[in-house]
């Protein structure tokens, strides 16, 4: 299934203003990660119906993420 890419960014805006404020980066490097990350490859290509999952959840994914890079 594809999203609306209108609805979409805003759920991207959502997720990484949540994101930065969890892991106190800037949201100019959240976001920065955001894009590069895996979570957000999946969201983009429908992986899973990823895009239907809450912010929080999305975001919490993203922390993950970003715990396992920086170790």
């Amino acid at each position: 299934m594809e999203a609306n890419k209108t609805i979409l960014q805003m759920k991207y805006a959502r997720i990484v203003a949540i994101f930065a404020k969890e892991s106190g980066l800037a949201l100019e490097d959240a976001l920065a990660f955001f894009y590069d990350s895996d979570t957000y490859k999946f969201i983009s290509e429908g992986v899973a119906d990823m895009h239907c999952r809450s912010d929080e959840y999305l975001a919490d994914e993203l922390m993950i993420e970003y715990k396992e890079k920086q170790a």
